[in-house]
């Protein structure tokens, strides 16, 4: 592959994640927004329905039709839908009941999360400079979620949860990425949304624990209610932002080289601050604002290490 195909596909590729960051911060604002009306699996069953249809109107007929379904590798796509509709589920719990910029401030320890697991899963080497990055990811992810003294609240852990699940994804990804497309990888996402929606909505959408637990998990235990017509674009919204965002960001991690196009999801960031303001009327105080500086500061700087290795390599062959 030429240097010139490699740029050409890093620019696709960056274009494809910047896209696909945006279309998750729609997602997380509207989540975050219906959040106190319906539950967490009604939400998400509706969500990925019209996602569905999205899928099968616009991307399949692009991307050879239903030849796309076809996989030998149907156990690691069970294992990615489970890690993604888990992930998704935490981190839109965290949504529910903290400031937006913090939530998913926090959830960007992905990257450091991601390279901990190289380690275990790929057998890649971490050399000090990285190990001084993650610790410095992980002290900013401290002092958001402030362990140990009376500013701590449950819901600070999801957004964690969902970045380790969020790793696992990554890793499973790269496992499959040389084989599979980025449209079988977002149909089964989409069918493992609509299954595990549904099941939870089954089992508990009558609302029968409802109040019973702590106060983070009534946003997931909240009975099924009838949609307001006034709440149907938003999950339109929810459904097609959420489909294409997937193919998008799948589609990054296949053409173009990860450590080019990862600091494009970072504008989700700025974007969370900006919705928490115009939107809910937050603003990340004087604490929130250090360790977002340190969780972003110590993964752009993982990013450009693995560029600057990327190219070091390049030019050694």
């Amino acid at each position: 592959m030429t240097t010139t195909t490699i740029q050409r596909s890093n620019l696709a590729g960056a274009l494809c994640a910047l896209i696909a960051a945006m279309c998750f911060s729609l997602n997380d604002v509207g989540i975050k927004f219906l959040s106190d009306q319906y539950a967490l699996h009604q939400i998400v069953f509706f969500r990925a329905i019209t996602g569905l249809v999205t899928f099968l109107a616009v991307i399949m007929p692009l991307s050879g039709g239903w030849q796309l379904v076809r996989t030998r590798r149907i156990g690691w796509h069970l294992l990615r839908g489970f890690c993604v509709v888990s992930a998704n589920s935490f981190l839109f719990l965290g949504l529910a009941v903290m400031p937006i910029a913090d939530a998913v401030a926090i959830f960007f320890v992905s990257p450091l999360l991601i390279a901990l697991m190289s380690i275990v899963f790929l057998g890649e080497t971490v050399g000090p400079r990285r190990w001084v990055a993650i610790t410095v990811g992980f002290v900013g992810v401290m002092v958001i979620v402030k362990p140990g003294t009376s500013a701590f609240q449950l819901a600070s852990l999801f957004p964690i949860a969902a970045a380790c699940l969020y790793g696992v994804m990554h890793i499973v990804a790269r496992r499959i990425g040389t084989t599979e497309s980025a449209a079988t990888m977002t149909f089964y996402i989409v069918v493992s949304f609509i299954v595990v929606s549904a099941t939870i909505g089954l089992a508990v959408g009558d609302g029968r624990y409802y109040g019973q637990f702590h106060p983070a998990f009534d946003f997931l235990l909240r009975p099924w209610v009838p949609v307001d017509l006034a709440d149907v674009p938003i999950l339109i919204m929810l459904g097609v932002s959420g489909v294409l965002g997937g193919y998008l960001i799948s589609q990054a991690y296949r053409i173009a080289e990860a450590a080019f196009a990862a600091p494009f999801e970072y504008v989700s960031m700025p974007m969370a601050i900006i919705w928490g303001i115009t939107v809910f009327g937050t603003f990340p105080d004087r604490t929130a604002w250090i360790g977002i500086a340190l969780i972003l500061g110590s993964g752009l700087y993982l990013v450009w290490r693995e560029t600057i290795k990327g190219r070091v390599r390049s030019m050694r062959r």
